[in-house]
């Protein structure tokens, strides 16, 4: 795991939401009320945590309807003119994104192909639209992309 969650990037995730966050245990805590939409929800994020045999960042998010999780995130966007924070994890040429609005929103992308996010959106059917303009605002923090080998074309051995 490359990304570790520091205080800095604690300070910019609240400045984006625009509250403070409290430790609580191995975790940061943002709660979120906004009161005219009736939404509330706590973002936790565990830093470099044991997750099975292995270590990563979780994140955790709690709503009064939900419980959703992003293990082994590996990155961040924070959007002040967007007022959101987007969390990501890639794995095998798939995202998964969180993305945390500052009044109190919640979507989650979970398993989307990385190829969409840079493809041409207006050739994707628009349930499948949403999800490739919402985490191609990570692009920037993604790895470069390996390309995959292609199969060498075998020569025919004569047979003798």
């Amino acid at each position: 795991m490359n990304f570790v969650f520091k205080l800095n990037d604690f300070k910019k995730i609240a400045q984006v939401l625009e509250i403070k966050p409290r430790r609580i245990g191995n975790s940061m805590r943002f709660e979120i009320e906004n009161i005219e939409q009736r939404r509330k929800l706590a973002v936790e994020i565990y830093s470099n945590i044991n997750i099975g045999s292995r270590k990563g960042n979780l994140i955790s998010v709690y709503t009064q309807t939900a419980h959703l999780q992003l293990h082994f995130c590996t990155g961040y966007v924070a959007s002040k003119m967007l007022g959101e924070i987007t969390f990501i994890g890639e794995s095998d040429g798939k995202l998964s994104g969180l993305t945390i609005e500052r009044e109190g929103g919640c979507s989650l992308y979970a398993n989307v192909d990385r190829n969409i996010l840079s493809g041409d959106f207006t050739k994707l059917g628009p349930e499948v639209m949403l999800s490739g303009i919402a985490l191609s605002l990570t692009e920037t923090i993604l790895p470069p992309q390996r390309k995959k080998k292609q199969p060498e074309r075998g020569r025919r051995r004569k047979s003798r």
